[in-house]
């Protein structure tokens, strides 16, 4: 569990999201919990389908029917999310936490300029207006690296690389100042130069802005240069938090062992191991453990009941019989 303190910008607590769908119910997010201090870099990794980004949308309030968080606490500065109206959660969303989506396409309307959807942020949350509100735009340009922010103003999402329009969606997270930025996978469709570029943007921001991160990603090298805390999930499971230095010197997972030695320059023995298998549907789980099916430590114990997750030292907890 997680223990709620006056340090911690955000608590989930035994988070629970459910997809309520013809073919049964799909424990999308379970049990998953967590905390983020405040102007800390949470890095949240896993598979494609462990939960990453369905926990993000149950903190952001943007779970979609069938999809819906069923139980759980989400204590952002001190106040149950899952307690707000859809007003009081749309002011929190944007104002107080801002997200950055994966693909900048999709999460940018086509038909309006750069500065108007940056500016309608400001119109929703701030009493800004008229020329206040545009020079605060260009402003945001600035901080996010652009060097023409009048011209980049007056152009539409087509007319931007790839990384801009992500500098684009960082300016419309990091507009009202939000004590949070969710940042969903942001460099995944990005070649490296850009994606080394988009990072150092958003690790100056943090520490300038002084702002928390939750960085949603698959990529554990980012995790290492940018983190101080690592959640790993699995098939909707939070099965080890820890220190980014712990984690990347003696994970304490299986499935983290497995990683780390799948992944070039992570492996302490120089040769790359497959894990075995791939992550299971989240309709057809197996009983007991979900990982013990690829797992090498497999016990009969693992297959029988689930595993609770357990803290095993300072800033440490693990879902795992071998502890």
């Amino acid at each position: 569990m997680v223990k709620i303190n006056d340090t911690n910008l955000l608590d989930v607590i035994g988070l629970n999201t459910r997809f309520f769908t013809e073919e049964g119910v799909i424990p999308a997010v379970n049990d998953v919990s967590f905390a983020i201090r405040k102007g800390e870099i949470f890095g949240l990794v896993g598979e494609s389908g462990s939960g990453k980004t369905v926990t993000a949308h149950s903190i952001m309030g943007l779970v979609q029917p069938p999809g819906r968080v069923v139980s759980g606490k989400i204590v952002f500065e001190g106040t149950d999310l899952l307690t707000l109206s859809r007003e009081q959660m749309e002011d929190v969303r944007g104002r107080r936490i801002g997200m950055v989506f994966q693909e900048p396409m999709t999460a940018l309307n086509p038909v309006l300029r750069i500065g108007e959807q940056i500016s309608e942020v400001l119109e929703i949350h701030t009493s800004l207006s008229g020329n206040a509100m545009k020079e605060r735009t260009y402003e945001l340009l600035t901080q996010v690296g652009f060097d023409e922010p009048r011209k980049r103003y007056i152009q539409y999402p087509h007319q931007l690389s790839g990384g801009q329009r992500q500098r684009v969606l960082m300016a419309m997270a990091i507009a009202c100042n939000p004590s949070l930025i969710i940042a969903d996978e942001p460099t995944t469709a990005l070649d490296v130069a850009t994606e080394s570029q988009i990072l150092g943007l958003i690790e100056g921001l943090i520490a300038r802005l002084g702002m928390s991160m939750l960085f949603i990603t698959h990529d554990l090298t980012i995790v290492r240069s940018m983190g101080q805390s690592v959640g790993l999930m699995y098939a909707g499971r939070m099965v080890e938090r820890n220190t980014v230095g712990e984690f990347f010197a003696k994970p304490l997972h299986p499935y983290g062992q497995g990683l780390l030695e799948s992944v070039y320059g992570f492996s302490g023995s120089g040769r790359l191991k497959a894990i075995p298998g791939s992550v299971p549907n989240l309709s057809e789980l197996p009983d007991g453990c979900t990982f013990h099916p690829r797992c090498p430590h497999a016990m009969d114990i693992c297959r029988g009941d689930e595993p609770v997750i357990k803290e095993v030292g300072k800033d440490q907890w693990v879902r795992c019989y071998l502890y």
